[in-house]
């Protein structure tokens, strides 16, 4: 496929608001690219160049891109800042100029046509260029790049470049379009989740897709692959202890740690951890380079909770403490400040075997054989009952350890990957205040008002955040009060790198709250509020009283916040 009709579809999914109708174009995408390329075009219609799991960034500032422009169409640098401090996007900056400036493209023009493989090769090389002199390698390699491609091309190399691709879906529709490449309707939605879930790389459930007859059917063959992610189980809710039991019957209780998820992947000469939002953590824990002396297996996939631990007191620390060691840089010494304690709760995979299909109890006993705890690894306690009373107490117990409660598992419930069915349940409050919310609600900052007096120092005065509903996102509660100023701050600085002068395609905001600044669907904030209220302004339909922001969730990504379905279990 010529990159140039890739450029096509990609304006027609940006042109269009309607899920159906993106599912629709993107299976006609599917249905056109061979196998060897529809991977790399998953990759690509998603902004991006290789898996989720994977971390291969550009590494180019917005400057460094307008530079790669202006080489590229022949003009001055401050040409090219000037248009884009009037139109706001370098994707449309690059549209435009190449129009422009036609003329000064008509040499190039008469070589080879790029492929999707011809462009998507050109950016992976940009992207893995490093050391001395690679900065101007990748503006001249960009450049080159568009002076290859065409104005419609240009405007999504730019945006690709920047992270700002705008075509508004995520990885759920383009499993919607694997599903309606194959039966002309989104029947298989269910079987590619639960594969994409089990091995998470959609470019290579892409490709077995397209090459795989339907009669034959690949999902249920499908298997853990040692450091490739699994997208871990997720809780459900449940209110209170005597419905767990009835809707569950006999349970494993464990505590509900108030730390990291963290998935291990264990194996010869191989180690890598992925976080609860498939993003690979491996460097941020060097306690576990040694991991595979505690672990009497050749290779194994773990689930676990990382929890900071004092190392004066040797208690553990709350989320906000040891979320410090999610970092990139100084970790040696974050890891002397803040060193962990890796609390076990789950086996998914031994020896080139997948445990996913096997009930809780047999999973827990195999992995209390493998398991050989001495400094980084502990198994967490669990106790088995039906008793209602018993559960209750249980939770009570934990909370007064200052953990956040207890975690309740159906005991010959298999290990399913994503928040489906009820296998696993969270506890975390059970009598609450009349109308009081029986938990927190995990929120994506939408957009920002700019404010009056003190607040315009912080640069906002409130913020407007939302829950999900599939790919879209419903606003909920505008937040006003409540932060510290140095949440404020902080905020201030987390968003700026993702705000937008249009409202992106995902949101449904009605007019009365449309925010000053629009902010990409990137930041995953924790809000607690006193109750949920009925309302006409919220596309959620409800609204959040009282609500206050409880902490930054760098560990979740917007597909992970709370859903409109949800709300109505919080409540």
């Amino acid at each position: 496929m010529l990159f140039s009709e890739l450029s096509r579809y990609f304006e027609q999914l940006e042109g269009t608001a309607s899920r159906l109708k993106m599912t629709e174009i993107l299976a006609e995408v599917f249905k056109a690219a061979s196998a060897e390329e529809i991977g790399e075009i998953c990759y690509l219609s998603l902004g991006r160049l290789v898996p989720h799991y994977e971390s291969l960034e550009f590494n180019l500032a917005d400057k460094m891109v307008m530079r790669a422009v202006a080489e590229a169409v022949g003009k001055d640098k401050e040409q090219v800042l000037k248009e884009y401090k009037k139109i706001g996007d370098l994707g449309l900056v690059a549209e435009k100029l190449k129009i422009d400036n036609g003329p000064h493209f008509a040499k190039a023009s008469r070589g080879k046509k790029l492929t999707v493989l011809d462009v998507y090769g050109k950016l992976k090389g940009i992207a893995e260029d490093g050391g001395q002199g690679s900065q101007e390698r990748k503006v001249h390699g960009l450049a080159e790049l568009f002076k290859g491609v065409d104005a419609v091309g240009a405007k999504y190399v730019a945006r690709m470049v920047v992270g700002r691709l705008r075509l508004g879906f995520s990885v759920m529709t383009i499993i919607d379009a694997l599903s309606w490449m194959k039966k002309g309707d989104k029947s298989l939605r269910g079987e590619l989740e639960q594969a994409y879930y089990v091995r998470a790389d959609i470019g290579a459930l892409a490709r077995e897709v397209k090459r795989t007859p339907l009669r034959q059917g690949f999902v249920g063959q499908v298997k853990p692959e040692l450091g490739v992610p699994i997208m871990p189980a997720l809780c459900q809710r449940l209110k209170t202890a005597d419905e767990m039991i009835a809707k569950m019957g006999k349970v494993a209780v464990e505590p509900k740690f108030d730390g990291t998820r963290v998935t291990i992947h264990i194996g010869k000469n191989l180690l890598r951890t992925f976080t609860r939002n498939l993003e690979e953590t491996t460097h941020m824990f060097p306690e576990l380079l040694e991991a595979h002396k505690e672990v009497k297996a050749e290779s194994v996939i773990l689930d676990s909770e990382a929890v900071g631990v004092d190392p004066k007191t040797g208690k553990l620390m709350s989320f906000q403490e040891t979320i410090i060691r999610k970092r990139k840089h100084m970790i040696a010494e974050a890891s002397l400040r803040v060193p962990l304690k890796f609390f076990v709760f789950d086996v998914l995979y031994v020896d080139g075997r997948s445990l996913l299909d096997k009930p809780q109890r047999e999973r827990r006993e195999i992995l209390k054989k493998i398991l050989q705890p001495k400094k980084v690894f502990e198994l967490a306690e669990e106790i088995v009952t039906d008793d209602p009373k018993v559960l209750r107490k249980y939770h009570h117990q934990k909370l007064q350890e200052g953990l956040e409660g207890a975690v309740v598992k159906k005991i010959d419930g298999e290990y399913i990957p994503g928040r489906r069915g009820w296998n696993w349940v969270k506890f975390k409050e059970e009598e609450t205040a009349a109308g009081g919310l029986s938990d927190t609600l995990d929120c994506v900052v939408m957009g920002y008002y700019r404010g009056k007096g003190k607040r315009t120092g912080f640069g906002l005065g409130a913020f407007l955040v939302g829950v999900r509903k599939g790919d879209q996102f419903l606003t909920i509660a505008k937040i006003g009060t409540g932060l510290s100023d140095a949440q404020w701050r902080e905020l201030k600085t987390r968003i700026t790198n993702y705000e937008s002068r249009i409202m992106p395609k995902q949101y449904t905001v009605h007019k009365s709250l449309v925010p000053d600044v629009w902010v990409e669907p990137n930041l995953v904030v924790e809000i607690a509020a006193d109750n949920l209220t009925n309302s006409p302004n919220h596309s959620a339909k409800l609204a959040l009283r009282f609500p206050r922001l409880v902490r930054f969730r760098d560990d979740k990504n917007p597909g992970q916040v709370t859903s409109v379905e949800e709300v109505g279990m919080i409540h």
